[in-house]
């Protein structure tokens, strides 16, 4: 679908802006908790999460999906949320489980002295990999759920209708 479909892949690179909008947000957040303010990385990464959510949500309700408007905000704030708590209950998990191992690994290789600690490395490149798990299921069940009042066809009125399916496939 996302391949064939113009308006859909338009859809996705815009959902991926503002996922890596909201991933700078998430990991800015997540770092400022952890180093300076001294907090778990599971309670860091939960809170940074949320804000980066809140701010995904309304930039992919203006934006990305600006023709839904079939379902009020609020219906769609509670089914994108709804998506994202089991975003959380994947990524929570997943990335404690990612830091571990990546925490290991770089604390067994000899690597000449880096400018940021290995735990730092760790936790962060657990968090890219947790987000792009994440982005997957998101932008799926929400195109589908949250946005399904969104039509994935053309429409150009003007064309015949032999015209508007070759259209929809390029």
């Amino acid at each position: 679908m996302i391949i064939s479909n113009k308006k859909e892949r338009t859809r996705f690179m815009k959902f991926l802006v503002v996922g890596i909008i909201s991933s700078i947000v998430d990991f800015g957040l997540m770092n400022l908790f952890t180093l300076a303010f001294n907090l778990s990385l599971v309670l860091s990464q939960a809170i940074s999460f949320t804000v980066a959510v809140l701010n995904s949500f309304f930039w992919n309700r203006y934006w990305t999906y600006p023709d839904s408007r079939s379902k009020s905000v609020v219906q769609q704030l509670v089914q994108f949320t709804i998506v994202n708590v089991v975003g959380i209950a994947i990524r929570t998990p997943l990335i404690s489980w990612l830091d571990n191992i990546l925490f290991k690994l770089l604390d067994n290789l000899s690597f000449p002295p880096l400018p940021l600690s290995t735990m730092v490395i760790s936790q962060n490149t657990a968090l890219a990999i947790s987000i792009l798990v994440v982005m997957m299921w998101n932008f799926f069940i929400n195109r589908f759920w949250t946005y399904s009042d969104v039509s994935n066809k053309s429409k150009n009125l003007n064309l015949p209708s032999s015209d508007v399916q070759k259209e929809e496939l390029t």
